[in-house]
């Protein structure tokens, strides 16, 4: 439930919180890896381009990842409640 006063926040409430958006976030770093390994080597091995072609294209997925995904949500406030959220 939501607490109608920040003093009221269940310290364990809080820390589940807490816990849940550290994992969160190690679920978006593990898919930005494997999305920018797979790139890498896919177009490295895969195609006539080769390795420096699929490190460039590599680099540019994990650019818009990291936009897409990490970024974003380390912006977002821990409170599920908050405005905006």
């Amino acid at each position: 439930m939501h607490a109608a006063n920040d003093s009221e926040i269940n310290p364990d409430l809080l820390a589940h919180e807490r816990t849940y958006h550290a994992f969160n976030m190690l679920l978006r770093w593990s898919m930005l890896g494997l999305a920018s390994g797979l790139t890498l080597l896919t177009i490295g091995f895969a195609t006539p381009i080769g390795f420096l072609g699929g490190l460039i294209i590599s680099a540019l997925v994990w650019i818009a990842g990291y936009y897409g995904l990490v970024r974003h949500e380390a912006r977002q406030p821990l409170d599920p409640w908050a405005q905006g959220r």
